[in-house]
Parts: structure tokens; C-alpha cells; sequence
């Protein structure tokens, strides 16, 4: 097996600025709107936020309700683009799985850490035991993909950007639909990325699309029931339980990718309470010590609202 250490330059066109449909497939639901505008309403979070230099931005929130065979969807402000912060890292592990499904390398194939990637400092979850990557590290394609999964480690998302390639990753965004949430950047200072890559816009994704992508992966539609499964089983793996996770009941399973930096705190996952189960994406403008509080009083809110559809 050859190890892999990949540099390749690529330019990018980006699409945004259109509105994102609601997929067919799933049902506009105008009670989980109410109810949803309701909640951000009553937590003051309904209205605008000045993000510094990047102007103003709102939240976005999508809610699929999966109990009992539906696939009702609603939300606030769902197709309003907002950086992801490390939420987009689920992009990038999904057009992984699927090369590795097409047999291009497998999940055992060593990689060779190099520098610029090697970009951490510090760890997001401190108690996880495992290095930082350095320079030089050689690692396995598996241990990348569980890194920046559930430690959202921004060295391997640097290493997977560049196994899977954005042209590749952005393929995979075109043909699901989701025009505006192409993977531009790396977890990187622009001085240090690719050519092509140095002034582009950064990148951003939506609630919409973000549910749109957990409601592939359950009903084992993200590309097929293979990648669908291997990434749901890294998302359950999930270290960060500081937002949504925490206004969940102890018997929820939480299938999720967080994110936060700067003025952006994120949660995007499938709640599966055994005889409840839907799916929530929450994107918000607001830093990660003033949200958290009331990421849980939202998590807890949407589930009052999915037990009480159940019945």
C-alpha cells in the first residue's frame, strides 16, 4: 500500500446569492415553522447580528421530523447562507468515504502529514488523549476521518481536504443540490493556501442544506448505504456535547458535527430518542459563551416539539 501526500492546485467557481429549494422529497410543514419561529422568538434570537467586518447575519434553523415514517420539515430563515465554521468538515469526510468505496485507497492507506496542514495548536477537546499532528506524522486515512470528526481537529481536515480534493468535494455538493455550500477553504491563514485558493470567498452552507445531508445519511441515501452508515458511526462518535447535545434527554443518540469560531456557534445532527427521531440544524451568528445556553433551551424545546408530534 503507498502512502499518500497529495498537493494539487485547483481553481474553483462558487455559486450563492439563489435560494435553496426545499427537496421534494421531503414535506414543507408549516406548524414546525411556526413552532421554530416561535422559539427563536421568545430567545431573542429572531432578529439581526453585526458580525464585525462581515456585516450583519441571522440564524438558520431546520428541523425534519422522521417519527413514525414522516419527513415534515420547517425551520427559520433555513436557506440563509452562514459560515459553518467546522460543521463543513461532514462535507469533506462524506467525499472521502466515497472514493474509499470506489476503491481509490482504503481506510487503513497511510497518509504522510505535511506542513502547512500541521495548523493546531492546542487541542478542541482537551481530555481526548490523542497528539496533534505534526509534520512528518504517518497515519491512517481512518484516523484522519475520526479526528476531524469527533475531535474536529483542523490539521486532518487539512490532510482530507486534500485527499479528496474541493473540485471532488464540490462535485458531490452540485449533485445533491447544494449550490452555495461549496468547501472553498482550508482551516488555514490564506497566506499559506493552495494557488488558486488565496483570495477565494470563504466558505458557507445553510440549515437546509445541512438537514438535507443528515437525511441522506439516514435513510442511507449519501451516495449509497455504505458511506450513508460509516458516516453516521463517526458523527454518533461526536466529543463535543456543549451544544444541542447538552438539552437532550440521557436515552437520545445524537449523530452530530459542531463548530464554532468567532461569532459563529453551530449544531447540525439526527435525534434518535428510540420512538422519536428527527433531525435539527442550527447555525448562529453569535459567540459560543452567549449561545450555548440557549442552544439548549432550543434543543430542548424542538424535542418537547417531536414528542408531542409523536403522539
Amino acid at each position: 500500500m503507498k502512502n499518500i501526500c497529495i498537493t494539487l492546485i485547483f481553481t474553483i467557481t462558487i455559486s450563492v446569492g439563489a435560494q435553496s429549494p426545499i427537496p421534494e422529497y421531503l414535506e414543507p410543514d408549516l406548524s414546525i415553522d411556526r413552532a421554530a419561529q416561535k422559539i427563536v422568538q421568545e430567545l431573542e434570537l429572531d432578529g439581526n447580528f453585526d458580525v464585525g467586518e462581515d456585516g450583519i447575519e441571522q440564524i438558520s434553523l431546520a428541523v425534519i421530523d422522521l417519527t413514525n415514517g414522516k419527513k415534515a420539515i420547517g425551520g427559520m430563515n433555513m436557506d440563509n447562507f452562514i459560515y459553518p465554521a467546522s460543521v463543513y468538515k461532514m462535507y469533506v469526510a462524506a467525499e472521502v468515504l466515497h472514493q474509499i468505496y470506489e476503491g481509490e485507497y482504503e481506510l487503513t492507506t497511510p497518509y504522510v502529514v505535511r506542513s502547512p496542514n500541521d495548523v493546531d495548536k492546542s487541542k478542541e477537546i482537551l481530555f481526548d488523549p490523542r497528539p496533534l499532528l505534526r509534520d512528518g506524522d504517518t497515519v491512517t486515512i481512518n484516523y484522519l476521518l475520526d479526528l476531524m470528526i469527533t475531535r474536529s481537529d483542523n490539521s486532518a481536515a487539512n490532510c482530507l481536504i486534500d485527499i479528496a480534493t474541493r473540485p471532488r468535494i464540490n462535485e458531490m455538493i452540485a449533485n445533491y443540490g447544494w449550490q452555495g455550500s461549496e468547501v472553498t477553504r482550508k482551516f488555514l491563514s490564506r497566506r499559506f493556501e493552495d494557488p488558486g485558493y488565496e483570495k477565494v470567498k470563504g466558505t458557507e452552507t445553510c440549515a437546509l442544506h445541512a438537514a438535507d445531508f443528515m437525511y441522506r445519511i439516514e435513510t442511507g441515501q449519501l451516495f449509497n448505504p455504505w458511506v450513508s452508515m460509516q458516516m453516521k458511526t463517526l458523527l454518533g462518535r461526536q466529543l463535543d456535547k456543549s451544544k444541542l447535545a447538552q438539552g437532550l434527554p440521557k436515552e437520545a443518540m445524537f449523530y452530530h458535527k459542531t463548530g464554532w469560531w468567532s461569532y459563529w456557534t453551530n449544531d447540525v445532527g439526527i435525534v434518535d430518542g428510540g420512538n422519536i427521531k428527527y433531525i435539527i440544524a442550527l447555525f448562529t451568528p453569535v459567540r459560543e459563551e452567549q449561545i450555548l445556553p440557549k442552544m439548549k433551551l432550543i434543543s430542548e424545546r424542538v424535542y418537547s416539539l417531536m414528542r408531542e408530534r409523536a403522539r
